[in-house]
């Protein structure tokens, strides 16, 4: 079953954020995640809002933790520390 990162962001420091994005990006392609929704126009239903929703569609559960975990993710996960505030789930799809 195909698996998904679910990130809701707001980013306080967009220079440092960008340098997370350049290695993120790649790190995630390499693990088969594919980006179905970065940004772009969304409200917030029920709870808080973020300014900023990701959606990354990976081929299982196993994959998205696994990119998670990842060396190339981790390098990319330090360059946002402390440039935004984020929420960001992995949920296995139903097919």
């Amino acid at each position: 079953m195909k698996a998904y990162w679910v990130g809701h962001v707001n980013v306080t420091k967009p220079d440092s954020y960008a340098e997370y994005g350049k290695l993120a990006g790649p790190a995630i392609e390499k693990h088969g995640g594919r980006f179905l929704a970065r940004g772009g126009k969304s409200a917030a239903l029920e709870g808080d809002k973020y300014a900023r929703i990701v959606v990354i569609e990976f081929p299982s559960y196993d994959a998205a933790v696994k990119c998670y975990n990842s060396s190339e993710y981790k390098e990319a996960f330090n360059k946002q520390v402390g440039a935004a505030n984020r929420i960001v789930t992995i949920v296995e799809g139903l097919a």
